[in-house]
């Protein structure tokens, strides 16, 4: 149900309007202001850490009760560790320059007119997430660095999180100058809400979709308000003939159950036949002493007899779970013509000793991100120094990759003359 106040406007337009009024103060403070915003709200999450847990406990024991994956459980769960971790999110985006104001390039006219391009604030950000309640503060955190407000709309999983949450954040704004209404929370879970974001042209500068494909195809392909698009992450691992073993091993199980639930986690190993032939048996015992369910290609189940059989649609999930994909390939090429028909343009990695197919691999992949020999788990803001981050663009145009601040402004010409008119 669509929930409306007095005025007749529904809660997201409303907010929307509250949002849009405050982002006109919010273009004008200084560094300063922001800053010091920034640090009481680091300082209210550690001071109510209690109740943000009692209240992620509510959401958690509803995602029990729904029967809902442990790996969701885990994206949904906060402690005082993951809250510490908020915080100091907040307080490395203090450490940041702020981009906005900065000249991005200065030139004169022939006829004395002085052209200064800027960077300036979006305006109003709108964030459409699933479970992760920590997105909340670090979408907060960024936008109001980067002088935008912020319409937030996380997934039902997370509301009782992510209201006590805003609710902290409120109370350290009300202390601080930039204006509470910059941060506003969507309160209904009914899918009309979404629908109606979509179309906000007028209060909602860009859309920001944040979660999985299903989530982020819908606002895409429904939107009439400007999409940033953050892909789903379907990464590939490929292990190549000449790679060391010790380092494959070491990279693979990383990329893969340090943290499976996010979007950055292996989805597919491939690897190299002369080097399944000698090591991938050895590998999957890796992966299943780590409760790692593998599904292979033919090869792949041949030389591993526990390895169940992949079928088409496999290769195209993005499972968040403790399962991966195996197929064996007969080179570089086959695996690059795999990443491209089956990747979301997010990362992916080669490990290998050959520095040529290095070198291809990272020239001819198109993601955002491409590795050599290094886990796909560091595509994220936080391992990239950004501070935290919004998304992972996995789009071409205006931001692709982790987006800190920067990927949050937009830019103008500033103009001065001394009275020049067009002939």
């Amino acid at each position: 149900m669509t929930i409306t106040n007095q005025t007749g406007l529904s809660e997201v337009a409303q907010k929307a309007t509250l949002a849009k009024q405050a982002s006109q103060r919010m273009g004008l403070l200084t560094t300063e202001q922001k800053n010091a915003a920034l640090l009481l709200m680091a300082d209210a999450l550690i001071a109510e850490q209690a109740s943000i847990i009692a209240a992620n406990a509510k959401d958690l024991n509803r995602g029990k009760e729904s029967g809902i994956s442990e790996s969701l459980l885990d994206r949904l769960a906060l402690n005082e560790k993951r809250i510490a971790a908020m915080a100091d999110g907040l307080r490395q985006l203090v450490e940041l320059p702020d981009p906005v104001g900065e000249t991005l390039e200065e030139f004169d006219r022939p006829n004395g007119l002085h052209i200064r391009k800027i960077r300036v604030p979006l305006g109003v950000v709108g964030m459409i997430y699933e479970a992760r309640p920590n997105v909340t503060v670090d979408a907060a955190g960024l936008c109001l660095k980067t002088g935008n407000a912020v319409v937030l709309r996380g997934g039902s999983s997370a509301l009782e999180s992510n209201r006590r949450i805003v609710e902290v954040l409120h109370g350290a704004l009300a202390q601080s100058a930039v204006p509470a209404d910059a941060l506003q929370l969507i309160f209904s879970a009914d899918r009309s809400s979404v629908d109606e974001m979509l179309k906000l042209n007028g209060l909602i500068d860009v859309l920001i979709p944040r979660g999985g494909a299903s989530l982020i195809q819908n606002v895409v392909m429904n939107a009439s308000v400007p999409v940033i698009e953050t892909g789903a992450g379907i990464c590939h691992t490929y292990i190549d003939a000449s790679a060391d073993p010790d380092m494959a091993t070491r990279i693979a199980v990383n990329a893969k159950v340090q943290r499976p639930s996010v979007c950055n986690a292996m989805e597919t190993l491939l690897v190299h036949e002369e080097y399944a032939k000698k090591h991938l048996a050895a590998l999957a015992e890796q992966f299943r002493s780590r409760n790692t369910e593998l599904r292979g290609c033919e090869r792949a189940r041949q030389l591993v007899d526990f390895m169940k059989p992949a079928t088409d649609e496999d290769w195209d999930t993005e499972y968040n779970d403790y399962i991966l994909n195996v197929k064996v390939v007969s080179g570089l090429d086959e695996a690059m013509e795999h990443i491209q028909r089956h990747g979301t343009m997010h990362s992916e990695c080669i490990v290998t000793e050959d520095q040529d197919n290095a070198r291809r691999f990272l020239q001819e992949v198109d993601a955002a991100a491409v590795y050599h020999n290094a886990s796909t788990r560091f595509t994220d803001g936080f391992e990239f120094g950004f501070g935290a981050e919004i998304g992972i663009s996995t789009q071409k145009l205006h931001a692709r990759g982790p987006m800190g601040l920067p990927a949050l402004t937009s830019s103008k010409y500033v103009v001065t003359g001394s009275g020049q008119i067009r002939e």
